[in-house]
């Protein structure tokens, strides 16, 4: 007997999975961009980032083999962010299927953490997961979040208290700190 023969069909053909994707516009967000896979919501772009962005990191990052565009897939995320911009709701509760280094996950696990109408600075998130001085590592974390308003990282402020930058845009990130303020 020789050595095992390797199966070169199942190292490099995976098996095809689809990646669903729609837009919705909304009052305060304007048109938002969203991907999912069969186990949860995987990436949301807010408006200051352009379509062919969008399609380009949800490829590359996500490698899909077919992309279909669907919307029933996203009505529970559809309602569930109408009902925040009104008022109706502090907290998602979505599937997700988030890809990031375990570094990035403990970030935005730490994220998803902070109450509605608080906010955190980057060095309190990085104390928060244990890592003190990984505040610079915390705020590429935060900005590699792929699910923005779902994972919070509009409420992560400068130490100083100054809003730094937001994927949406830093006039978006006082709309929705504003918000809820106002509600909480």
């Amino acid at each position: 007997m020789g050595p095992p023969v390797k199966d070169e069909m199942a190292t490099t053909n995976p098996a095809p999975f689809t990646l669903y994707y729609d837009s919705k516009e909304f009052p305060i967000l304007g048109r938002i961009r969203a991907a999912a896979t069969e186990k949860g919501i995987c990436r949301i772009t807010l408006p200051a980032q352009p379509v062919e962005d969008f399609l380009g990191e949800v490829l590359k990052k996500i490698n899909p083999n077919i992309l279909i565009q669907n919307k029933e897939i996203f009505i529970d995320l559809y309602n569930q962010l109408e009902e925040y911009l009104s008022g109706g709701r502090r907290d998602f509760s979505l599937p997700l299927d988030l890809r990031g280094t375990p570094f990035q996950l403990q970030v935005w696990e730490a994220l998803s953490r902070i109450p509605f109408g608080e906010t955190r600075s980057y060095r309190d998130i990085a104390v928060q997961i244990g890592r003190p001085r990984a505040v610079r590592a915390v705020g590429q974390a935060n900005h590699g979040n792929p699910v923005p308003l779902i994972i919070p990282c509009h409420r992560v402020i400068g130490a100083d208290g100054d809003l730094t930058g937001y994927g949406g845009g830093i006039s978006l990130k006082k709309q929705l700190l504003a918000l809820e303020e106002k509600i909480h």
